[in-house]
């Protein structure tokens, strides 16, 4: 079975979240200076340079079939916040995160689903000196204003698939607008680390994979790909939010398959970790 079709064969409960995932695209009216936010939480090198404070924003129009955070999906299961509270908070560890060559990443969620929000807190934390990161699926890219990428030091960018049919059974979204924003960062000249999520029988197919090496390597900007083996550990949280796990029956990829796909990226000249 080719991984498109294996990717319809679970659409049953996965066409509800969808639909749910294109509600997400109409928010409503928010008061100005805040947004809403599921989290915050410090992290070392998953989420940009060095130790990062994660900001992650609530609401997200995909749903993709590996999202290790369902409760960013919705928005109104998130928490209204003003960028001042954020950047207080942030405040707390500015030093810290300087002295540990890091910044803070908004992350998701979604980000571009509340552009002016994201925005302001770029630019809030470069007016402080902070590295700033923003980790996207770039489907939204359009809403990222000039001055919004101006204020991001670096953006981590989810390719999921290059291939139009199965990114669609992935998430539910077309291709373009992701390929569209690499390549508008790109003639920016925005620095860009590209996450792909390794998922056997899914994105593991080698033409899959050949088509994110070589689209990757005429970019141009990417310093590198971030090659993520699927994992589980998200089945506990989607089982307390009372939510079926999309993909029960996938294994995560064993150090073969990592070889192979690594070897594909390296055969292209792009760096892969």
């Amino acid at each position: 079975m080719n991984p498109a079709a294996r990717c319809e064969q679970m659409t049953g409960d996965h066409e509800t979240a969808l639909r749910q995932g294109e509600a997400e695209l109409r928010p409503p009216p928010a008061p100005p200076g805040t947004g809403v936010i599921s989290s915050w939480d410090l992290s070392i090198g998953v989420d940009g340079p060095g130790t990062r404070f994660t900001l992650f924003t609530a609401g997200c129009p995909l749903r993709c079939l590996y999202c290790q955070n369902p409760e960013t999906w919705r928005m109104r299961d998130g928490r209204r916040v003003t960028v001042d509270e954020v950047m207080d908070e942030v405040g707390k560890y500015r030093r810290f995160l300087t002295v540990a060559h890091g910044g803070v990443t908004i992350s998701g969620g979604e980000p571009l689903l509340q552009p002016g929000f994201t925005a302001e807190v770029l630019r809030r934390c470069r007016e402080i000196g902070l590295h700033t990161a923003l980790d996207t699926s770039g489907f939204l890219g359009e809403r990222a204003g000039d001055a919004l990428l101006a204020d991001t030091d670096l953006v981590l960018l989810d390719i999921k698939s290059s291939d139009p049919a199965t990114y669609h059974g992935l998430t539910g979204a077309p291709l373009e607008p992701t390929l569209r924003f690499a390549r508008r960062l790109a003639a920016l000249g925005r620095p860009v680390w590209v996450r792909f999520v390794l998922v056997p029988g899914i994105t593991d197919d080698p033409g899959n994979v050949e088509g994110i090496a070589r689209f990757v390597a005429g970019l141009g900007n990417v310093e590198h790909v971030d090659v993520l083996p699927y994992h589980r550990m998200a089945a506990e949280k989607y089982r307390r939010l009372g939510l079926p796990f999309p993909l029960p029956g996938v294994l995560p990829p064993g150090p073969e398959l990592l070889e192979r796909v690594h070897a594909q990226f390296r055969a292209h000249g792009v760096t892969s970790i």
